[in-house]
């Protein structure tokens, strides 16, 4: 997490931002926590009268009024209108989140029981990868009452595990990939010549011993001439093979998103209008901005964990009315994908982070018993 305030020795908060040179006592703290969780609760603006009996702070509207003042002033809050109470602003939404973050950090292997059946759940479904992911992604959605999205885990030059073939009938045979995160391409083979069983096991032993191990990149055109030589009369089913491991790189530099939950959007009054709504929709049915933002994050690569956008913070143009929360999941042998939950500015952070947070950690435990189904087949 890159947080942007530290905890001062007269335990205020600085804003790192500004250059240390903002402090926001106790107190002040207080009350803005309490002005975002109302707002948070409500989305209408909050006024003195209801801060005095929100806080344990025990102090008159005025004195609220005047520490609500060196607030807005200090650009943590804003008054939409003349007479009407306050508003979070996108610094505020900043110092809230952070805090709570560093708050929760003791708390990571915490799961709320939502998490836990929502965990259960997709283990008693089917144990593809792509069905689990787009089951998430739609819970998530219906957990939260926010838009949602998932990628797929992608791997950078992954390496061959396993190349197996297997006859189906006299003349097609199966052709059954495997590169490391356990990702896994089937592909049929027509046989121009019958193949016995000999030369089949021969075939398998041909391909494992000099691909096995190799990525994409590694195998050249003189490697595959030779594979052919040797395979003689069969040389055929090495050129298919071969196809079919140059397509599955292909595909697996393709970012597979799944999404959930648009329309959850119309919920908020302030993402609902038809502009706004309109642009938010299309994003989510097109997702080349999704792409291009999942992209950014996976290339990223000391960025880990829990990232959260707020309104102009989002990369994405289209929500930068909307608060944007991720979790970049790493599966093992370097397997990574993100989960995305967009929302209003003030969406329950509390929730949301905490549901990421056992999500990453879950999403592996998910993987590996995929993986563990996939090896026995």
């Amino acid at each position: 997490m890159s947080a942007n305030k530290i905890k001062t020795a007269a335990n205020g908060w600085t804003d790192r931002k500004e250059g240390g040179s903002l402090d926001l006592d106790e107190r002040k703290l207080k009350i803005l926590q309490a002005i975002i969780r109302n707002y948070l609760e409500t989305g209408e603006p909050v006024g003195s009268r209801t801060i005095s009996k929100y806080t344990d702070l025990n102090l008159s509207s005025a004195t609220i009024r005047n520490e609500m003042s060196d607030l807005e002033e200090l650009g943590y809050i804003l008054q939409p209108h003349t007479s009407a109470g306050r508003i979070p602003s996108d610094k505020g939404y900043r110092l809230y989140v952070d805090q709570m973050m560093l708050e929760k950090e003791e708390q990571l292997n915490q799961a709320t029981q939502e998490v836990r059946e929502m965990k259960q759940m997709l283990l008693e479904r089917e144990d593809k990868m792509e069905s689990i992911l787009k089951q998430m992604a739609k819970m998530l959605a219906a957990n939260t009452n926010y838009a949602t999205m998932i990628s797929a885990p992608r791997g950078r030059g992954s390496k061959l595990k396993c190349i197996q073939l297997s006859r189906v009938e006299e003349r097609r045979i199966l052709t059954t990939i495997v590169v490391e995160g356990n990702m896994i391409k089937n592909t049929m083979i027509t046989l121009e010549e019958p193949l016995d069983d000999e030369m089949l096991l021969k075939l398998n032993i041909l391909l494992n011993t000099n691909l096995n191990g190799l990525s994409i990149e590694e195998i050249n055109l003189a490697m595959i001439s030779q594979l052919k030589q040797q395979a003689g009369i069969y040389e055929g089913v090495i050129a298919e093979v071969m196809d079919a491991v140059a397509a599955m790189v292909r595909d697996n530099e393709n970012i597979e998103i799944y999404t959930s939950g648009a329309n959850n959007i119309f919920k908020y009054p302030e993402l609902s209008d038809n502009q706004r709504a309109s642009e938010l929709i299309n994003t989510f049915e097109e997702k080349q901005l999704l792409t291009e933002f999942v992209q950014e994050t996976l290339t990223e690569e000391n960025q880990t964990g829990i990232q959260v956008y707020i309104g102009n913070e989002t990369p994405v143009k289209t929500m930068k009315d909307c608060s944007v929360v991720t979790a970049t999941y790493e599966l093992e042998e370097g397997m990574k994908g993100t989960i995305g939950i967009i929302g209003p500015r003030r969406m329950d952070y509390d929730k949301v982070i905490n549901t990421l947070k056992t999500l990453k950690s879950q999403l592996d435990t998910i993987y590996k018993k995929t993986a563990d189904e996939h090896s026995q087949l």
